[in-house]
C-alpha cells in the first residue's frame, strides 16, 4: 500500500502507528512476514482497502475454527535472485541452501492455499504455481542445511573426496609411525599429529630438529617445541594438497551446475517466494484480528461510526482495563469536542480514533465491533502533546499555534481529512485561548473536516449549542470517588472537577472557598447544570442496570422453563416409543406363538384324517388334544379366532360323536354353524401392514375350510412393504403349497397367487 498524501511520518509517530504495527507483526511466522507488516502504510483507494479487509476477515473466520492454518517462514533470497539474473554467475552454497528452503516452503504454502480455495477464495488468490519439485529435491540432495556440498552432489566430487580421505590417511599413518619411532627425549609432551598452515606436522623438541630435518611450519611460545614436516612425508603432503584442490574444483562445479539449473526458473522462484511472504503477512493480520476480536468496518459508505472501539496498544485478550467506546457521528456532525478532567482518557480517545482509521486503511482489522463505518481519510493531521522547543524559542502555546497554522494552511485539511487536536486553546489566557479555539473549530467544521478536539475551557463547552456540526462529548468521571470510568458520553460536556480534586488532595477549605467565589457565575451555573445532568444520568444508568438484571433473570427463568418443558416432552416421547415397542413386541410374540400352535394342530388334524385303525385314531386324538391345550394355554384370556374350537368344545364334540368330531365345525349355542363362504380373491390395497395381516390370515383360513385350491391376494406394488409381509406370512403357513406372482396380464407383481396343499 502507498502512503496517503496527507499522512506525514511525524503524525504516524505521534499516533504511535509503528508500535501498533509491531503488535500485528508479532503474529508473523518469519522475519520477512513481520517486516512486510511493519512496512504497511495507509491507502486512500476505497476499493483496495475493502478488498484487503475482506481478505483478512475471510481468513480470520477460518482461524476461529481451524487454528492449524499457518504460514511458512522463508529466508531472504533477494541477493540470490539478483545473482541468478547475472549470466555466468555462480551462487555460494549458503545462498543455494536458502533458495532450497524457500522452494520447500513455497510448495507447502501452495498446497495449503489450494486446500483453502473453497472456503477462502480471496486468500487462495495469493497462490502461484511453485517451481518444479525436482529443483528442491536436487538442492536437498546436493547441500546440507548450512549450504555445504554433500558427497552425493556428483560422482566426480565423491571420487575426489574419497581420494582426499585416502591421501590424508596415508599421510597421517606415516607421521604416526615416525612419531612413534622417535626417542622420548625428542618428542614433545603428549605429542600427536596436527596441522599447521594447512600441512600435517609432528611436534618435536627443537633440539631434535637438525637430526630429523624437514620444514618447520610453527613453533611453541617458548620455542622449545617446533612443528615439523619431515622430508619423508613432503610428497605425501603435496599429494594431499593436490587431492584437496581437485575436491574444491568439483565443489565449485557443483555450485555452478546448481546455479545454472535454477537460473531459468528465476521468475517462478521469485513469485513463489513473494507468495510465501504475502501469506505470512496476511496470516499475521488475520491472527491479530482474532486476538483483539476485531470486525472489518464498512469503508467510505457513511459518516464516522465506531462501535466497541478500543485503543490498539491497550487492547489485549481478556483485558478488563480497556473500556470500549462508541463514537457515532450524524451526517451533519463533523466536530466532536471532548471535555472533562485530566487523567480521564481524552487524549487516549482521540489517538485511538486516529489509530483505528490508519490501521483500517492499511489493510488491518482494528479492535472495533461489528456495524462500524470508517470514512477514507485522505489526510490525517494531529497536534498532540507538548511541542515546546527551547532551541526554536517556542513556548507551549506558540508551538500549538504553529501546528494549528500548518494544519489550516494545508489543502488537505478539509472534506476527507481527520484532524486531532489535544487541549486546543490552552497555554495562554483562557479568554483569548478560547476565542482562538472557537475560530479554528468553526473553520474546520465549515470545511467539513472530521475533527476531534479535547479542552478544559468552559467557553468551548457552549460552542456546540451555537454551531451546527459541532457536538459535545465527555469521558465519564465518578463524582464520588473522583476516578475516571473512561466511558464516552456523546452530547454531554464534561466537568473539570478541578476544585473537587483540590479538595480531595487536601487544599485548605478557606482557600477553596475563595476559589469557588472567584469562578464566574456563568461557569458555576454551567457546572451545577452538568452536575445535575450527571446525577440524573447515573440514576438512569442504575435503573437501566437493574432493569437489565431483572430482564436477564426473567430470561434465565424462561430458559429454565423451556429446558424443563423440553425434557418433559422428550421423556413423554421416550415413554410413548417404549410403549409402542413393547406393544409391537407383544403382538409379534403372540402372532408367532399362534402360528406355531396352529401348525401343531393342523399337523395333528392331518394325522387324524389319515388314521386307518382305532389305535392310530386314538393317538391322533391325543395329539389334537395336546395341541389344543397348548393353543388354549397360549391364548388364555384372548377371544378365540372365528372358525376355531376351544378345548372344552372339542371335548364335548368328541363325546357326542368321536368319529366325526375332528371334522365338525365349532358348535353354537343357538344354531348350527353356517357353511363357510370363502372368496377366491382378497384385496389389501390401501391398508397398512398391521391392518392387512389379520385379514390375510382370515382369508387363508376361510379358503382352507372351503377347500379352495387357490387364492388371489391383491397387494399392489407400492413400496413393496405390504407385498413382503404377505410373502412372509405365506412362507410361514404350512398349508400353503406354493405361491407366485400372477401373470402380467392378470396383475403381475401386484398380485400373488397362493396354492394350497391337497
Amino acid at each position: 500500500m502507498t502512503v496517503g498524501g496527507g499522512v506525514a511520518p511525524s503524525v504516524l509517530e505521534t499516533l504511535e502507528f509503528p508500535a501498533a504495527l509491531e503488535r500485528v507483526a508479532a503474529h508473523a511466522a518469519g522475519p520477512l512476514g513481520a517486516a512486510r507488516v511493519t512496512r504497511r502504510t495507509p491507502a486512500t483507494d476505497p476499493a483496495a482497502i475493502r478488498a484487503a479487509l475482506a481478505q483478512v476477515a475471510e481468513l480470520a473466520a477460518l482461524l476461529l475454527t481451524d487454528d492449524a492454518i499457518r504460514a511458512e517462514p522463508v529466508p531472504d533470497i533477494t541477493a540470490a535472485l539478483e545473482l541468478l539474473g547475472v549470466p555466468g554467475s555462480a551462487l555460494e552454497g549458503a545462498a543455494l541452501a536458502r533458495l532450497g528452503g524457500a522452494l520447500a516452503a513455497a510448495r507447502i504454502v501452495a498446497g495449503d492455499l489450494a486446500r483453502l480455495a473453497a472456503d477462502a477464495p480471496r486468500t487462495a488468490a495469493l497462490r502461484v504455481d511453485p517451481p518444479p519439485n525436482e529443483l528442491a529435491q536436487r538442492l536437498a540432495v546436493s547441500l546440507d542445511a548450512d549450504g555445504q556440498v554433500q558427497d552425493g552432489a556428483s560422482r566426480a566430487l565423491a571420487r575426489a573426496r574419497r581420494a582426499v580421505r585416502e591421501a590424508r590417511a596415508r599421510l597421517v599413518h606415516k607421521l604416526d609411525a615416525m612419531l612413534a619411532g622417535l626417542d622420548p627425549t625428542e618428542r614433545a609432551p603428549d605429542a600427536a599429529v596436527t596441522v599447521r598452515e594447512g600441512r600435517y606436522v609432528i611436534p618435536v623438541r627443537s633440539t631434535a630438529r637438525a637430526r630429523i630435518g624437514g620444514i618447520v611450519h610453527d613453533e611453541s611460545a617458548t620455542r622449545a617445541t617446533v612443528f615439523l614436516e619431515p622430508p619423508e612425508v613432503i610428497e605425501l603432503g603435496n599429494a594431499l594438497r593436490a587431492a584437496e584442490v581437485e575436491e574444491q574444483r568439483e565443489v565449485l562445479q557443483v555450485l555452478r551446475d546448481l546455479t545454472e539449473l535454477l537460473r531459468p526458473h528465476r521468475d517462478a522462484i521469485a513469485a513463489a517466494w513473494e507468495m510465501c511472504v504475502a501469506f505470512d503477512d496476511l496470516c499475521a493480520r488475520a491472527r491479530y484480528a482474532v486476538e483483539v476480536n476485531g470486525f472489518a468496518p464498512a469503508i467510505g459508505t457513511g459518516p464516522l461510526e465506531i462501535r466497541n472501539g478500543r485503543h490498539p496498544l491497550l487492547a489485549s485478550p481478556g483485558s478488563e482495563v480497556v473500556v470500549p467506546f462508541d463514537l457515532v457521528l450524524a451526517p451533519d456532525e463533523c466536530t466532536v469536542l471532548v471535555s472533562g478532567p485530566n487523567t480521564g482518557g481524552k487524549t487516549v480517545l482521540i489517538k485511538a480514533v486516529g489509530l483505528l482509521a490508519l490501521m483500517a486503511q492499511s489493510g488491518i482489522i482494528p479492535p472495533i465491533g461489528p456495524q462500524s463505518t470508517l470514512p477514507v481519510f485522505t489526510g490525517v493531521f494531529a497536534d498532540i502533546g507538548d511541542r515546546q522547543s527551547i532551541a526554536a524559542s517556542l513556548s507551549t502555546f506558540s508551538a500549538h499555534v504553529a501546528a494549528l497554522r500548518d494544519i489550516l494552511e494545508r489543502d488537505g485539511a478539509g472534506a476527507g481529512a481527520l484532524v486531532l487536536l489535544d487541549e486546543i486553546g490552552s497555554g495562554t489566557d483562557p479568554a483569548e485561548g478560547g476565542a482562538l479555539a472557537t475560530a479554528v473549530l468553526q473553520t474546520l467544521t465549515r470545511r467539513r473536516a472530521v475533527t476531534l478536539a479535547t479542552t478544559h475551557l468552559g467557553a468551548l463547552k457552549q460552542l456546540a449549542a451555537e454551531t451546527v456540526g459541532i457536538v459535545n462529548a465527555s469521558l465519564q468521571f465518578d463524582a464520588d470517588t473522583l476516578t475516571p470510568t473512561y466511558r464516552l458520553l456523546k452530547g454531554v460536556p464534561g466537568r473539570s472537577y478541578g476544585l473537587a480534586i483540590a479538595r480531595r488532595l487536601g487544599i485548605a477549605p478557606d482557600v477553596l472557598e475563595i476559589a469557588e467565589r472567584a469562578v464566574p457565575r456563568a461557569e458555576r451555573a454551567l457546572d451545577a447544570l452538568l452536575a445535575t445532568v450527571e446525577a440524573r444520568a447515573r440514576e438512569l444508568e442504575t435503573k437501566e442496570q437493574e432493569l437489565a438484571a431483572r430482564d436477564a433473570s426473567v430470561r434465565a427463568d424462561a430458559e429454565k422453563l423451556d429446558l424443563r418443558g423440553a425434557e418433559l416432552a422428550a421423556r413423554e416421547r421416550d415413554v410413548k416409543a417404549r410403549a409402542q415397542g413393547l406393544e409391537r413386541e407383544a403382538r409379534e410374540q403372540t402372532r408367532a406363538y399362534l402360528l406355531e400352535a396352529r401348525k401343531k394342530v393342523e399337523e395333528a388334524l392331518g394325522r387324524a384324517r389319515a388314521a386307518v385303525d382305532e389305535a392310530t385314531a386314538k393317538e391322533a386324538r391325543r395329539l389334537v388334544e395336546s395341541a389344543l391345550e397348548e393353543t388354549a394355554g397360549g391364548t388364555a384370556g384372548e377371544k378365540p379366532r372365528e372358525g376355531w374350537m376351544s378345548l372344552d368344545e372339542l371335548k364335548r364334540a368328541r363325546k357326542a360323536s368321536p368319529s366325526t368330531a375332528l371334522h365338525r365345525p365349532p358348535p353354537s349355542s343357538t344354531a348350527p354353524a353356517p357353511e363357510v363362504e370363502a372368496a377366491t380373491e382378497i384385496s389389501l390395497i390401501g391398508l397398512r401392514v398391521a391392518e392387512a395381516e389379520p385379514l390375510l390370515v382370515k382369508a387363508l383360513d376361510d379358503a382352507i375350510r372351503a377347500d379352495l385350491p387357490s387364492l388371489r391376494v391383491i397387494h399392489g406394488k407400492g413400496t413393496g412393504a405390504l407385498r413382503q409381509r404377505v410373502h412372509e406370512v405365506l412362507s410361514a403357513d404350512s398349508r400353503v403349497k406354493r405361491f407366485s406372482f400372477a401373470p402380467p396380464s392378470q396383475g403381475g407383481h401386484g398380485v400373488t397367487v397362493v396354492e394350497f396343499r391337497a
